[in-house]
């Protein structure tokens, strides 16, 4: 894992760590979801994808990589 990308799966589960008080599951996905669609450049969220695609989300907190699973580029 490039060093770019390790620095996007920590900036991801800095968000999740952020949601994980949410006790709605499903909002919490959906905040992280927004969150990175609104504030991450379309660069990043393809970076994450590839990743996404080629490791399953290693390192990924599964509350991220569950919401993860709805980014479109």
């Amino acid at each position: 894992m490039s060093s770019s990308t390790e620095h996007l799966v920590e900036m991801a589960n800095d968000i999740g760590n952020y949601f994980r008080a949410e006790p709605d599951q499903k909002a919490a996905r959906a905040g992280i979801l927004q969150h990175i669609e609104r504030f991450w450049e379309p660069r990043m969220r393809r970076k994450m994808m590839t990743y996404l695609a080629e490791t399953g989300g290693e390192g990924l907190e599964p509350l991220v990589r569950e919401a993860l699973a709805g980014l479109k580029v």
